[in-house]
C-alpha cells in the first residue's frame, strides 16, 4: 500500500492499515534508531515505542506531512529521549560515577545494517565522531548521509528550512572531517 492510501484510510478512521505501517517503516524506524543510539537492543526497544506511539495517536495523525515524515519525527523524538535519559543517568551521584564504567571508555559496538562487513571497523569510527556533533548536525547529516533522504524530506522532517538543512550538513561534514582527521592523527 503506498503512502496516499494510508494517509487516505488514516483520515477516513481506519486503524485496520496498522501492520501496513509497521511493515513499510520498520526497518527505516530501526536503522534511524539505531544510527542514534548506536545500540541494537536500544534500537529494538524504541522501535518498538515508536509504533505503539504511532498506534496510540493514528487517528490524531495530521495530513500536514506523509505518513513516513510523521513517524520519522516520532523516532527522532523517542531516540533523542532515550540518549538524554542515558547522559542524565550517566552524569547521576557520585558513588554511581565511581563505580560504572563510563560510556566513553565503552568501544562502540553494533552492526548498522547500512556497513558492509569489510567496513564496519570504519563505520563504528564514523559513527564515534557523529556523535560528537551537535544534535541538528548530526540529525540531518544521518538523516541525509546514512538514511538517504533529500533534503527537502530531511527539512520536513526536522521542521526546518531546506537552507538551514544544507549549513547543517556542510557544517557537519566540516566537522566531521576534522574528527576523523584528528582521530587518523593520533593513531598513527
Amino acid at each position: 500500500m503506498n503512502q496516499a492510501d494510508l494517509t487516505a484510510k488514516i483520515q477516513n478512521g481506519d486503524t485496520s492499515v496498522f501492520p501496513d505501517i509497521v511493515e513499510q517503516c520498520q526497518q527505516m524506524v530501526y536503522n534511524t534508531a539505531l544510527s542514534i543510539v548506536q545500540n541494537e537492543a536500544d534500537a529494538e526497544d524504541i522501535t518498538q515505542e515508536v509504533f505503539i506511539e504511532v498506534y496510540e495517536n493514528l487517528t490524531e495523525f495530521r495530513q500536514e506531512a506523509q505518513v513516513n515524515t510523521w513517524i520519522y519525527r516520532i523516532t527522532i523524538n523517542k531516540a533523542l529521549d532515550f540518549e538524554k535519559r542515558k547522559k542524565r543517568q550517566k552524569h547521576g551521584g557520585l558513588l554511581k560515577r565511581i563505580f560504572s564504567v563510563r560510556a566513553e571508555e565503552e568501544p562502540i559496538n553494533f552492526n548498522h545494517p547500512g556497513a558492509q562487513l569489510d567496513n564496519k571497523e570504519k563505520a563504528a569510527v564514523l559513527f564515534r565522531a557523529l556523535k560528537k556533533l551537535p544534535e541538528n548536525q548530526q540529525l540531518a547529516f544521518t538523516l541525509h548521509k546514512i538514511e538517504g533522504l533529500p533534503y527537502k524530506e530531511v527539512a520536513a522532517i526536522m521542521e526546518t528550512s531546506l537552507y538551514a538543512v544544507e549549513s547543517l550538513i556542510a557544517r557537519g561534514k566540516t566537522s566531521l572531517k576534522k574528527i576523523l582527521e584528528d582521530y587518523y592523527q593520533s593513531s598513527e
